[in-house]
């Protein structure tokens, strides 16, 4: 029976059979002719249709056939219109069954069981998914990906472009009348933006207007979609285009009975508020404003894209404009897809084939935003009940009405929350939700209130909409009986994109608010004082920092709130890693966290290097488990996994493939091994990134490890905090190192120098500074002096009128010569280290660091600009910026160094016979390290004249060197000459 084999078209049927088993709402065709109209006589292996999705063809070879033959054949089909179908084929996948799938018997088991299946998505334009290489999984991870490629996206991004245009268009017809747009405006939960007090006062009402008027647009255009789509599953629901062709009837009379039927069924957060703001305008501005966004919908319609449920939240992320001060941004699509899936596959003991089970369930989003990360939880839990056999729908009235908590600040994000969860499947009705909007800024009875970060007072809080029940809108009843209950050790996980502001504010486009954190919607000083303060009282004892911002606030929410066991999933800055303001998270997460994993992204663009939309910084993923009895250790350590990705998954499909990929993986490697490197994390042939584990001590964590592209650089630099040289390829040798904290003492935050905010002993002078100066200071960067060891001081000070003594005071203790590089731009600047010929006091970029000795000035200034000290300070430093490594004044005291004490009076004399060697050198930027002659002398001097290392050594600190320059967040991108 061995020489049988089994024909492509009995196992493609059996295949077919297994997909639409575990893909409901698939339709699965095997083998068949004239499903393409253009090619009657063609038949494609697999063919799988859905409602509001592409076609997806399935072309299968055994794995004995060439594999480039099978991938032709599937690329052949890529453009093709498929019979009955709006969209065509936009990708489709090359398939090889593994060879004991040709024996003939128990086929469907085999396929059942494989977990050796070889594909890739094929795309138009020649791209491929991997771009190199096989995917290998089970039939249920090729569901997946199916699930993945057969979104329309070229047609969903061009009807996101032309929906928001409508949505412009219409609102130009809005009127300019004040007190009705102040009753929209009011009715939507708005309040001025803070950037209008600087408008005059005809300014600020074309504002409000456009503001008002934009998001008022968006909301009805949701509206009339989601009309059209239930429309399709509900008899007595009008279709909008019957809806405006009556005659004698307006269209906003025909709006709002239309809707007042739809509200009888349920469907508050979608059709109340646009009901309200359509019954405010005159007939003639509603019809107009109607009709535009009416035909923009059916247009919609006719593309087939009703299903796509972000298109509106896409949208409405563009005409937001509190983001500014709330720092609320969007959650890309493929950042929240890789988020939840990592934090749905960390929840344990659950039976995602038991519906009662999942039931169960309990999650919130307490800066829900527009439900992004919500809706990509939901699919998640609803694609692993639907790869066990059940029909997903069986869920959706449980996951509304008892598993899913969304909270925020902004009224139309909590009912578009609501409005595209209900649109998972718009014909379940369902009696209730937890999604709600939250009192924020000054309230009626002259308090304050911070939203939903209110929580971390009492379980039990007022609340201002509730979108699940009729009765509960924006007034209609009195504010007290608006109240939702969310108990503490209850959430099974909590999941956010949280604000990022901070209270500090200290320059900037922030230079004149009071306190950035509460600023939006218009809020006043006086406001802004008592909510910082709220918020203060309300953190203490948590890990909120107000240096941090109020993410790390919604961070110290999701403890609160987690059940033993449950997941914290987060997007945070990056900062969050390193900051010293983020320790005392970092410390809740050592301490009562496990399976702890950090995801970062190495790629050099800012704009790339974040989760989320319009940033402009640097983002990573934190995902753990929170502790329970059976979990609780002693240990004084943490273990952690760090994942860096070379960059931001692409498109759904990468996004699907690294989870897969990360929550398969074992990662073996420790940061503590020496620089042997991460494992691999890979896509087919592709590497996507790496991983390594990292033991983070419970006393001082921080999460080093975090952006980087080649991580035998940041055990290396580990092993030089443990007193190691061991560099790749090379066995470990002794080095005597230290925090600098131990050998010299920081100077002082700039802000006590000059202020504000406190009162200061000293001002700057616009003159530039002489010898005979009694008082200079190095103040701020500037290129031209900068090359050179030796820096000339900047700025003049002047002793403020009755603040003699204590400038004198002050310049005694911290004037000196050293100075480290506070905001290092790597791909600009040379220095880590700057020396001044005489003492000066050191400013914004160049706070002093003084040293018991004063040969150790010369010997801080050698280590610091060497390829070994450029590490040390780049492993210390926050990688948040592209091509900048930030620190602060407080941190550099663990900042890594070489240990001065351990240095003989023989090589004391010699650091500075070489300082004065290189004093008059001239250094390229940092980032041109490995090519740059002032630098490669400088290493060799310090390596072998200085600390005694041999020939070997030097040469493997300059291939250490090349490795530090490849990094994406040394060099930024920025090419070199």
């Amino acid at each position: 029976m061995d020489n049988l084999h089994q024909h492509e078209k009995v196992t493609n049927g059996k295949l077919a059979e297994l997909i639409e088993r575990v893909m409901h709402g698939r339709q699965t065709y095997a083998e068949t002719s004239g499903i393409l109209p253009d090619k009657a006589s063609k038949q494609p292996d697999i063919t799988i249709t859905a409602k509001g999705r592409s076609p997806v063809v399935i072309e299968a070879k055994y794995m004995r056939e060439p594999e480039n033959k099978v991938q032709e054949q599937a690329r052949e089909h890529v453009g093709e219109s498929v019979d009955g179908e709006t969209h065509p084929i936009e990708a489709a996948i090359a398939l090889r069954y593994p060879a004991k799938l040709e024996q003939p018997d128990n086929i469907g088991a085999k396929l059942k069981a494989t977990n050796e299946l070889r594909y890739c998505a094929v795309y138009p334009n020649g791209k491929r998914f991997p771009t190199t290489g096989w995917l290998k999984g089970s039939v249920v991870d090729l569901a997946d990906l199916i699930h993945l490629v057969d979104v329309p996206e070229s047609a969903f991004d061009k009807c996101a472009e032309d929906l928001e245009k409508s949505i412009d268009e219409a609102v130009s017809h809005f009127p300019s009348d004040v007190v009705l747009i102040n009753k929209i405006f009011k009715l939507l939960g708005l309040t001025e933006d803070l950037k209008a007090k600087d408008l005059s006062e005809l300014q600020r009402r074309k504002l409000k207007r456009t503001q008002t008027g934009r998001i008022a647009g968006a909301i009805i255009a949701n509206a009339l979609l989601f009309q059209e789509r239930i429309a399709n599953t509900r008899e007595h629901i009008q279709p909008i285009h019957q809806l405006f062709c009556q005659r004698r009837v307006s269209a906003q009379k025909a709006a709002l009975k239309a809707w007042d039927d739809i509200l009888k069924i349920n469907y508050w957060p979608i059709f109340d508020a646009s009901r309200q703001i359509i019954d405010l305008l005159d007939a003639g501005t509603a019809g107009k404003i109607l009709q535009r966004l009416a035909d923009e919908a059916e247009r919609i319609q006719e593309q087939g894209l009703l299903y796509e449920n972000d298109l509106t939240g896409h949208v409405f992320q563009r005409l937001i404009i509190d983001r500014k001060y709330l720092a609320a941004f969007y959650t890309l699509p493929t950042s929240a897809a890789l988020l939840a899936r990592l934090a749905v596959a960390k929840m344990q003991n659950i039976d995602w084939s038991n519906a009662d089970a999942i039931r169960a369930l309990k999650i919130a989003d307490f800066a829900c935003g527009t439900g992004a990360l919500l809706s990509t939880v939901y699919d998640q839990i609803a694609n692993r009940y639907e790869r066990t056999g059940g029909n997903p729908a069986d869920l959706h009235q449980a996951l509304m009405e008892q598993v899913l908590y969304g909270f925020d600040v902004l009224h139309y994000s909590t009912c578009l929350t609501a409005s595209i969860l209900s649109g998972k499947q718009p014909d379940i009705i369902y009696d209730d939700t937890w999604f709600c909007t939250m009192p924020f800024g000054r309230q009626k009875d002259g308090t304050v209130k911070i939203g939903s970060l209110e929580f971390l007072d009492k379980a039990e809080q007022r609340i201002l909409f509730h979108t699940g029940d009729p009765a509960k809108q924006v007034g209609s009843h009195s504010e007290d009986s608006l109240k939702v209950e969310v108990p503490d050790n209850e959430m099974d996980l909590v999941i956010m994109n949280p604000p990022f502001t901070r209270a500090a504010n200290h320059g900037g486009e922030h230079a004149n608010i009071v306190n950035p954190a509460f600023a939006a919607f218009g809020a006043t000083k006086e406001d802004m004082k008592e909510m910082g303060a709220r918020m203060r009282d309300l953190g203490k004892k948590t890990c909120y920092d107000g240096k941090a911002g109020l993410a790390s606030a919604f961070a110290a929410i999701a403890n609160k709130k987690l059940k033993p066991g449950g997941i914290l999933a987060l997007v945070l800055p990056l900062v969050s890693a390193i900051g010293q303001s983020w320790k005392k998270f970092r410390a809740l997460l050592a301490k009562d966290y496990t399976d702890i994993e950090v995801i970062s992204i190495a790629d050099a663009k800012i704009e790339d290097i974040s989760f989320s939309a319009f940033t402009g910084l640097g983002e990573c993923l934190v995902i753990a488990r929170k502790k329970s009895a059976s979990l609780s250790s002693p240990a004084s350590t943490s273990a952690t996994r760090f994942v860096s990705l070379l960059q931001r998954p692409a498109n759904l499909a990468a996004s699907g493939e690294t989870a897969r990929e990360l929550i398969t993986t074992e990662t073996e490697r420790q940061l503590e091994d020496g620089p042997f490197g991460g494992i691999d994390i890979d896509c087919g042939d592709e590497k996507m990134g790496e991983t390594l584990m990292a033991t983070v001590p419970k006393t001082k964590p921080t999460w080093n490890p975090v952006r980087i592209r080649d991580f035998e650089l940041i055990q290396t630099a580990y092993q030089l905090t443990q007193g190691k040289l061991h560099l790749p390829r090379r066995k470990a040798k002794p080095l005597a190192m230290t925090a600098l904290s131990n050998v010299g003492r920081r100077g002082v935050v700039h802000r006590l120098i000059i202020g504000p905010p406190y009162p200061a002993p000293f001002y700057k002078t616009k003159s530039t500074p002489k010898p005979t100066d009694t008082y200079t200071a190095l103040w701020n960067h500037e290129a031209k002096r900068e090359h050179y060891l030796i820096c000339q001081p900047d700025r003049q000070l002047k002793a403020e009128k009755g603040q003699e003594e204590r400038a004198n005071q002050l310049w005694h203790r911290i004037a000196g010569r050293a100075h480290l590089n506070l905001d290092f731009r790597f791909n600009a600047q040379p220095l880590a280290v700057a020396f001044t010929k005489d003492p000066c006091i050191g400013g914004t970029a160049w706070p002093n660091v003084n040293f018991p000795k004063r040969s150790w000035d010369y010997a801080f200034a050698l280590w610091g600009n060497s390829t070994l000290g450029l590490l040390c300070h780049w492993w210390h430093s926050s990688r948040q910026d592209t091509g900048r490594g930030r620190t602060t004044i407080s941190a550099i005291e663990s900042l890594p160094v070489l240990d001065f004490r351990a240095l003989s009076q023989a090589q004391l004399r010699k650091a500075k016979s070489i300082f004065d060697q290189f004093k008059n050198k001239r250094f390229l930027p940092a980032y041109l390290a490995d090519k740059d002659k002032a630098r490669e002398e400088l290493d060799r001097a310090v390596l072998c004249d200085w600390l005694g290392f041999n020939k070997t050594t030097y040469q493997a600190v300059r291939q250490l060197a090349r490795k530090w320059c490849a990094e994406p967040s040394v060099h930024g991108g920025k090419q070199r000459p």
